[in-house]
Formats: C-alpha cells, sequence, structure tokens
C-alpha cells in the first residue's frame, strides 16, 4: 500500500457510503469508526430508540437501567471509549458486598463464598464454601486432592470437569448458580477453556482442581490492576448512547430510527438495503434511493448489527453462515419500591439462585449497589429481577405486564428475605432481550468462526455485536472497532 495524500484519502472516503444495520451499541461504535474518517454513514434502528440491550427506563420520575448496568473493565476497551465521548468523570464503581445464594436445599440463605472462580472453591473447607455445601460436600470435594492426575487437562465441559473432580454438591450449589446468572447456561454446556483459560493448564500441573484455582487467582492478581471487575456511568448506561449518537451527528451520520431492513442484496458491486416503507423516516438525506420510492438504499458497505436471528434472515442466499447457536429469551422486571426493610442492603448488592429453585434466576438491588442511584432515588429501592435460562422460558413470558411485576415482586421478597407488599410498588418496567449464545459454551468458537468467515468473504460486508463477539460491552466494543476498521480498509484500499 502506497502512501497517498490526505486530500486524496478524503475524497475517496466521501465517496462511499456504508449503512449500518442495527443501533445497538456495537452498531454505533463501527458507524463512528466509519464516520470519523469521512465516510457517508447511515444508521437503520427498527425500534424507536437506540442501544439494544442498553436501555433506560424512567420509574416515577427516576431514571433507571432497564438493561445492561455495568460494563467490564478487563481489556480496558469501553472504558477508552467512555473517556472518548467525554463521560470520564460519570465513571463510577460498585458497592453494596457481594451477593448472596438462594434456594440451597435443606440450608438457609447466604453470601456467595469467596476465594473461588465461577463458584469452585479453592478451599471446600472454607466457612462460606462448607455453609452451603454441608460437611458432606466438602469432604467429597476434598477427593479432588487424592484423585491420580492420569486423565487431567482434556476436559472441555465445565459441568462435567467440577463434578468428576469435586462433586454434585458444588456443581448444583455454587457452580451452576453462577453459571446461570453469568452465562444463562449450564455448566454442562460451558467450555472450560473459554469460560476459565489456563485451568486445565494448571490442574494438569498443580494435580486437583481445588489447586488450580487457588493458582489462577494469585496469577490473577499479580496481572491485575486493582479495582472494581465491572463499572458503570453516573446516571446509568444510557448515557452511553446518548453520547454516541450526539458523536455520530457531529461526524454528519444519518440515523433513522422506527426503520427496519427487510431484504439485503448485492448488484453490480453495490449493496441495495430495502426497508420497511411503512417506518421509512422522511429525514434520510443520507441515503441514496434507489428509484421513485424511498424503499431502498444504496451504499458500498453494509454493516450488520443486529441479533443472530435477523442478520441470518437478512444473510440467506449471500453468506452461508453454518448451523445457529441456541439464542435465550431473557427477561428483567424492574421494580421500583417504597421499602424501609431494604434499607440496611439485607442481601448485599444482589441475589443468585440454585437453578429449579426459583422462577427468578438473578436479583440485582440496584439502589445498594450503585451510589449515585441511592442518592437519585431519595429513599426509595430499585430491584432488578432477572427471569430465564438457556433452554428455558422465563416464567413472565406468559404475562401481563401487570401480572409479571407481581410476580417479580414476589421472588424479589423471597430472595431478600423480607416482606414486600404490592402497596410498596411505585412503578415497574419490563424488557425482554433475545440474548446471544455466550462464546463461552461449547461449539461456540466454532460456529462463530464459520460464520465471521462467511461474512469475511463477502466483499463490502461486515458484522458486529454480541452473537459473534461474545455477549458483554468488553468484548462487543473492540470487535465493532476491528470489524469496522476491516471493512473501511477493504472500501478504500482493497
Amino acid at each position: 500500500m502506497t502512501a497517498e495524500h490526505p486530500a486524496e484519502l478524503a475524497a475517496r472516503a466521501a465517496q462511499q457510503h456504508v449503512v449500518v444495520i442495527g443501533g445497538g451499541i456495537g452498531g454505533l461504535v463501527a458507524a463512528r469508526e466509519c464516520a470519523k474518517v469521512g465516510m457517508p454513514v447511515t444508521v437503520l434502528e427498527a425500534e424507536e430508540r437506540l442501544g439494544g440491550a442498553v436501555r433506560s427506563a424512567t420509574l416515577d420520575g427516576l431514571v433507571v437501567d432497564a438493561g445492561a448496568e455495568s460494563f467490564a473493565t478487563r481489556g480496558g476497551h469501553v472504558r477508552r471509549l467512555v473517556e472518548e465521548l467525554g463521560l470520564g468523570e460519570a465513571i463510577v464503581s460498585p458497592e453494596g458486598g457481594g451477593a448472596w445464594l438462594t434456594g440451597i436445599p435443606d440450608a438457609a440463605d447466604a453470601p456467595l463464598p469467596v476465594g473461588g472462580m465461577l463458584g469452585i472453591p479453592a478451599n471446600p473447607f472454607a466457612d462460606d464454601v462448607r455453609r452451603i455445601i454441608g460437611w458432606r460436600g466438602a469432604w467429597r470435594a476434598y477427593l479432588d486432592r487424592l484423585r491420580p492426575p492420569l486423565t487431567i487437562g482434556h476436559e472441555h465441559s465445565l459441568g462435567r470437569l467440577v463434578r468428576s473432580r469435586m462433586g454434585a454438591r458444588v456443581l448444583d450449589r455454587l457452580v451452576a448458580p453462577v453459571t446461570a446468572g453469568v452465562y444463562s447456561a449450564h455448566p454442562d454446556d460451558v467450555d472450560v477453556d473459554v469460560a476459565i483459560p489456563g485451568l486445565n493448564a494448571a490442574l494438569t500441573r498443580v494435580g486437583s482442581l481445588s489447586g488450580a484455582v487457588a493458582v489462577l487467582r494469585e496469577e490473577q492478581k499479580a496481572r491485575t490492576a486493582p479495582g472494581s471487575a465491572v463499572q458503570g456511568l453516573h446516571g446509568g448506561m444510557g448515557r452511553l448512547v446518548d453520547a454516541l449518537r450526539a458523536d455520530l451527528e457531529t461526524y454528519g451520520a444519518g440515523i433513522r430510527t422506527g426503520v427496519r431492513a427487510t431484504a439485503l442484496r448485492r448488484e453490480g458491486g453495490v449493496w441495495i438495503v430495502d426497508v420497511d416503507e411503512a417506518s421509512t423516516d422522511a429525514d434520510a438525506d443520507a441515503c441514496e434511493p434507489l428509484g421513485a420510492a424511498a424503499e431502498a438504499l444504496r451504499a458500498t458497505g453494509v454493516i450488520l448489527a443486529v441479533p443472530e436471528p435477523a442478520a441470518r434472515a437478512l444473510l440467506d442466499g449471500i453468506a452461508t453462515l453454518g448451523a445457529p447457536g441456541a439464542a435465550p429469551e431473557i427477561e428483567i422486571v424492574t421494580l421500583l419500591l417504597d421499602a424501609a426493610t431494604l434499607d440496611a442492603a439485607p442481601r448485599g448488592s444482589g441475589v443468585l439462585t440454585v437453578p429449579g429453585s426459583r422462577a427468578a434466576k438473578a436479583l440485582t438491588h440496584s439502589t445498594a449497589k450503585w451510589g449515585w442511584l441511592r442518592e437519585a432515588a431519595a429513599g426509595r429501592h430499585v430491584v432488578r429481577v432477572s427471569f430465564g435460562s438457556q433452554g428455558e422460558p422465563a416464567a413472565t413470558a406468559a404475562l401481563d405486564d401487570a401480572e409479571a411485576a407481581r410476580l417479580a415482586l414476589a421472588e424479589a421478597s423471597a430472595m431478600l428475605g423480607v416482606p414486600l407488599e404490592p402497596s410498596q410498588l411505585r412503578a415497574g418496567h419490563r424488557a425482554r432481550f433475545v440474548q446471544a449464545q455466550p462464546s463461552s459454551l461449547i461449539g461456540a468458537a466454532e460456529r462463530r468462526d464459520a460464520a465471521r468467515d462467511a461474512i469475511r468473504r463477502t466483499p463490502g460486508l461486515a458484522a458486529v455485536g454480541a452473537w459473534l463477539a461474545g455477549t458483554g460491552l468488553a468484548q462487543v466494543v473492540p470487535d465493532a472497532v476491528a470489524e469496522a476498521d476491516r471493512l473501511r480498509h477493504a472500501l478504500l484500499w482493497d
């Protein structure tokens, strides 16, 4: 590649037109990467709001996160983006202590043990561990230390590994609640090497699973700077969406909400994107219509930033993506409560449940977790109750909003261990998500690689989002940057 004059490069960029289908964080970040080098960009979002899994709700005048409420700090990618957008001073760390565990068979609710990884204890005889698995479970887990390491290092399933090494009580009472809360999946379906990189190798080295966890924790401490593993934004993660939109508008990008892309095809080296005419926005001056009706857009490049089912539908006949991944539906019911019994944060920042013990899988006591929200709530409490998991529909799926709120209130009362009455409910909000298959599931990496290879072999096409990058902003953001960079490089120089 030869060096080019900046003016020539700018002129070439101005001749491109990138259509980004989907206005979640991945789509907005990818659009920004193209727009900031001078490419005309149009973002199409089927819903009336941007943000995807990052969304806000207003409950009795209080703005709360109704979707993603934080970002993982690993890699520093999200923090860099937040700082670039001028929100660095809004970054906050969680408070409220650790989570609790409920639904333990024949045992009282208890704080989730510290000193483990994904629920696997480094010391099964530690008081906080034994309180949950009992003496019987602790002695069974101790057998892990006595077993010969003859076939260690070759197990892909986290569930099978834990069950064989430490027994059913560690698996069912410690590991399963964590994987259900983190991945919406059973440990049997979680790939050890992806979920806990280096665990199999450490296990072979040390000779026991508990010993391997202890070693990895020490190694992790040595290479990780002190601080919270997750952070949020004062005022809510919705501020990130607003900042991205404002930045895109500064670059001149066109943003169209309430417009659904219905078909995608390539003609003569140009992409044609058909949109839902009933939702077409008349303000789409950045789009070039095909023919008299403003129902098809021409583009030199297309970035798909929609969930997997929608991406596959648009790419039907264009790219063969291989087998699809499972996509569980998750519902989060957010409750605003006037309940003084919650002032003491009786279960810390939240609660996980032993799978099968309750209708809900997890709860976050948001006003205990985030100081800014506690201050804004002025004595009221915000609680988020999560439903749904891999292979299991949300218990709220068939309920109307009022019924879902009543169920969430009953679950919150039981999980927090305090009486909560309908009269204490001031407002509620229900959000439904189709969760991308976690990258930690067995076979997910191969499926994603196959899909991404097919997309990358198609000229002028890129795809971003959790179904390809993995769940969480810490994975979605850098992937969107990399994919947008790949596409713009191809458009400008290939």
